[in-house]
């Protein structure tokens, strides 16, 4: 169970990583336009690059996790990520993350601690 909680956290990793990249380089972008000049911004900024690379490696873990264990343990993990996107928008976006956001996290982790635990079995 640990290798699988482990690669969860690899992929979850991972594809908060791409989104946060993501985020980062749509702002870069500016004002959307179907115009050559934005089309190559948007295919020549790094972070947009590294963004799918990282969403296609986290796809690669995902399908050994698929392949490996069951998918009514393995998918309501990946709801590790939450924890990971609010840490991703507090310390990089400097979002103000609210109590009841942490709670509601809380939760959630509680629910995959839970289903880890029964997987165990």
């Amino acid at each position: 169970m640990l290798k699988l909680v482990l690669l969860v956290i690899l992929q979850s990793v991972l594809v908060v990583s791409a989104q946060t990249l993501l985020k980062i380089s749509v702002e870069l972008f500016g004002k959307f336009s179907f115009t050559w000049a934005y089309f190559k911004t948007v295919f020549t900024t790094w972070q947009f690059f590294l963004s799918g690379l990282l969403a296609i490696l986290s796809v690669v873990v995902w399908m050994y996790v698929l392949k490996r264990y069951e998918f009514s343990v393995a998918y309501p993990m990946l709801s590790i990520s939450y924890a990971i996107s609010l840490l991703s928008g507090y310390f990089i976006f400097q979002e103000s993350i609210t109590l009841t956001r942490w709670l509601g996290v809380l939760i959630v982790m509680a629910g995959v601690i839970l289903i880890a635990m029964d997987a165990n079995r």
